[in-house]
C-alpha cells in the first residue's frame, strides 16, 4: 500500500511539473539539526550548570553543536513583560550563536507572549492600529527584526494554523486580511535578502495540505510542521505519508519545526509536566526512558530523510527543572528536555552527530 501511495504521487507531480503547474524549490545545502534553545539565556541566569555526556560542566549551547547540531531556532516576541525573548535579549544571545558558527533560525509570533493555533494576540502597542496601521507595524518591525538579527531562517508567525495577530489576522474571519499581512512580511524579507529562506508554520499534519493550498500564492520558501504525538496523533507511518505528499503538493522543502518525546514520566520540580501518562506515548515501540527518547527521534530522523524533509528542530532543548525541584512556577517540559534531571547530556543527543558532516 505504502508503494502504490507513493507512485501515485509521483505519477501526479511529474504530470503538474510537464503541465507547468508545479516546480520542487531546490534543496538547500544545510540539512538542519536544529534545537529550540530560546529559553537558555533565562536559564542561566539561575546560576544552572549543564554537563557533558562524561559528567563535565559545560555550556548547554557548546554541549549540542559539539554533538552536530548546525542551527539555534530562537522564538521572537515584541514586547514580553520579563524582557526574556525580546528584540534586544534574542540580539545578545544571537551574537553569541554566531560566533559558534551556528545557523539562525528565528521563530517571529508578532505577540508580546506565547503564539500557537488558540492564542495569537497581538503586542499591546498594537492593539488598538488599524488594519492598515497593522500592516505597517507588520512591515516596520520585520525589517528591523532583519537587519538587526540578520536570520538563515526566519518563520512568520508560529503555528498559525488559524491565522496570527487576532482578530484582523484570523484565517476563518478575516482570511484576505491574513494573507495581506503575511504577504508584507515575507516581501520584506525578499526586499532585505534573497538568501535568508522563509518558513511558514502549521501544527501537526491534519490539515496542513489545505492551509498551505490556501497560500499558495505567497512567496516562500519552506512549510514548517510541528509533530507532537501528545497532540497530532502517534501514528508514525502516517506522519511520513502527509510530509512527503506535503513536499509533492506545495513544491516546497519541508521541515519538522517543532519536535519532543519524554525520556522519563517522573518529574524534578511541582509544576505540571504536560507529558506525563503513559497513554500519551507511542507504545509499544517508544517508551518514556532515555531509550524510547532517542529511538523515537533517530526515527524522526529516519522520516525526515525519507519524505524527502530538509531536517528538523528539537523544541525545549535546554528545559530542565531550573528554578530548584521545590518550584511550582518550573518548567513543565523538564521530562522532554535532552539533559537528564542532573542536568547532564542525554543520549538523544547522538541524533545529531549520526549526521554530522
Amino acid at each position: 500500500m505504502r508503494s502504490r501511495f507513493t507512485l501515485l504521487l509521483f505519477v501526479l507531480f511529474f504530470t503538474a511539473c510537464r503541465d507547468g503547474e508545479l516546480e520542487l524549490e531546490p534543496k538547500p545545502e544545510v540539512y538542519l539539526r536544529a534545537a529550540d534553545l530560546s529559553s537558555l539565556p533565562e536559564i542561566r541566569q539561575e546560576g544552572t550548570l549543564f554537563y557533558d555526556e562524561s559528567g563535565q560542566v559545560e555550556d548547554a549551547l557548546r554541549i549540542l553543536k559539539e554533538a552536530g547540531m548546525n542551527c539555534v531556532r530562537l522564538r521572537l516576541w515584541v514586547n514580553p513583560i520579563n524582557g526574556h525573548s525580546s528584540l534586544d535579549a534574542v540580539e545578545n544571545f544571537v551574537a553569541e550563536i554566531r560566533s559558534q558558527e551556528l545557523g539562525l533560525w528565528l521563530s517571529v509570533h508578532y505577540s508580546d507572549t506565547w503564539a500557537d493555533p488558540g492564542n495569537q494576540s497581538k503586542p499591546l502597542d498594537w492593539e488598538n492600529h488599524s488594519f492598515s496601521q497593522l500592516r505597517t507595524a507588520v512591515r516596520n518591525y520585520t525589517a528591523e527584526v532583519l537587519e538587526r538579527l540578520d536570520p538563515d531562517y526566519i518563520q512568520i508567525g508560529n503555528e498559525i494554523n488559524n491565522g496570527f495577530l487576532f482578530p484582523e489576522g484570523h484565517r476563518y474571519v478575516n482570511p484576505d486580511q491574513f494573507t495581506s499581512l503575511l504577504a508584507v512580511a515575507t516581501t520584506e524579507v525578499r526586499k532585505y535578502s534573497d538568501k535568508t529562506q522563509i518558513i511558514l508554520h502549521h501544527a501537526g499534519i491534519e490539515g496542513a495540505a489545505e492551509f498551505f493550498s490556501d497560500l499558495n500564492q505567497l512567496d516562500y520558501d519552506i512549510a514548517g510542521i510541528s509533530y507532537y504525538p501528545i497532540w497530532h496523533g502517534k501514528d508514525l507511518q502516517r506522519l511520513e505519508a502527509k510530509l512527503d505528499a506535503l513536499r509533492l503538493s506545495t513544491g516546497k522543502n519541508v521541515v519538522i519545526a517543532e519536535t519532543a518525546y519524554p525520556f522519563t514520566l517522573d518529574w524534578n520540580d511541582w509544576t505540571n509536566n504536560i507529558v506525563g501518562l503513559e497513554e500519551q506515548l507511542i507504545l509499544p515501540d517508544y517508551s518514556a526512558t532515555e531509550t524510547g527518547q532517542s529511538d523515537f527521534m533517530n526515527e524522526i530522523e529516519h522520516i525526515c530523510r525519507q519524505s524527502g524533509g530538509i531536517g528538523w528542530s528539537y523544541w525545549g532543548a535546554e528545559l530542565i527543572a531550573f528554578r530548584g525541584d521545590t518550584a511550582s512556577n518550573g518548567s513543565a517540559w523538564e521530562n522532554q528536555a535532552l539533559f537528564d534531571f542532573e542536568q547532564k547530556a542525554l543520549p538523544v543527543l547522538g541524533v545529531f552527530r549520526a549526521n554530522k558532516p
